[in-house]
């Protein structure tokens, strides 16, 4: 079979597979039909409003809308004083230039402050095929270390959805990864409903238990629904929420049988997701099967991203040959 020619397009609108239900800038329309509602609901971004589905929100609302141009600091630091007079802003650039670029910015003005600041960040992880400069394989490495900073990695449209109004009630800064255009709507049939620091069980399995977050959940359920044709039956743990984790929910899992731990994860092996959990079980003396799915310790090549998810290990296929070898 003749494999489908990939075109410039793939290296940055390739997450959802072919022929895959998708809703269009479900950031974008979450937080127009928020801000219906709530007045104290403002726009902030350096120059990237069409590419974080921003503009959306400031054709609505041109008056609640600050664009500061090519200047990431200054985005955050304008957050941040929009914040102290008692509005609820959502900041968006790339996440490169939000932890690369504005990381005191946001450690100094915003987090050591507590102000109510929603940092919204498009191309986390391999979601882009344009090289290091634009791959935060590491952005959560760098924002676990800020204290008062939630950090949030959703799975698809459905749940970007539900995170929007939810992270505007919660009082403190937010790290959230912004999935964006036509992104995928998976946990539409699972009755999912987020909650900050909550990990959902989205299905049971005796041979392996995944604990994912972000993208790499869509490819757990795939990947579930894939092996259990094999005779492996795949459990599927989505934690959205890597800081403040939820421990109580993790280890009851783990120590729920002796399942093949697996953490996967559209970030670096070190410093996301993965780490946190082995440190939780080591703290906690838990000894269990542990295999991590994340992406390695390198600046990427650059290309399209099927190609790139398949050659690092993060594709559905990839994942199922890994799990069947880690099992034999």
């Amino acid at each position: 079979m003749t494999k489908k020619k990939l075109t410039t397009s793939a290296m940055i609108a390739s997450i959802a597979e072919e022929g895959q239900e998708t809703i269009s800038a479900p950031f974008g329309e979450a937080l127009v039909k928020l801000a219906q509602t709530r007045q104290d609901i403002v726009g902030v971004t350096a120059d990237l409003a069409k590419y974080t589905d921003l503009h959306i929100f400031a054709q609505k609302y041109p008056e609640r809308f600050f664009q500061v141009g090519i200047a990431e600091q200054l985005a955050m630091a304008t957050a941040g004083g929009l914040a102290k007079t008692g509005l609820t802003p959502f900041v968006t650039t790339y996440a490169v230039f939000a932890t690369r670029r504005a990381y005191e910015f946001i450690h100094q003005i915003i987090a050591e402050e507590n102000l109510n600041v929603k940092i919204a960040v498009a191309l986390p992880g391999l979601t882009t095929g344009y090289g290091p400069s634009h791959q935060a394989t590491e952005d959560i490495a760098m924002m676990r270390g800020i204290p008062n900073l939630t950090i949030i990695d959703p799975c698809d449209a459905c749940e970007i959805e539900q995170i929007v109004p939810a992270i505007a009630d919660h009082k403190g800064p937010v790290y959230l990864r912004l999935l964006r255009g036509k992104v995928p709507a998976i946990l539409k049939d699972y009755n999912y409903q987020f909650e900050i620091g909550k990990a959902k069980l989205l299905e049971d399995g005796n041979d392996v238990l995944m604990i994912s977050t972000g993208i790499l959940t869509m490819r757990a359920l795939e990947t579930a629904k894939k092996l259990r044709e094999e005779g492996i039956n795949v459990a599927v743990l989505h934690c959205p929420t890597i800081k403040p984790l939820d421990t109580e929910t993790i280890l009851s899992e783990v120590t729920k049988s002796n399942r093949l731990v697996i953490v996967a994860e559209n970030h670096s092996e070190v410093g996301g997701l993965g780490e946190s959990i082995a440190c939780l079980l080591m703290k906690e003396q838990i000894t269990t099967r542990f295999k991590q799915i994340a992406l390695p310790d390198q600046f990427l090549h650059a290309g399209a991203l099927p190609t790139l998810h398949d050659n690092y290990g993060i594709s559905t296929t990839a994942i199922c040959n890994s799990i069947k070898t880690w099992l034999e």
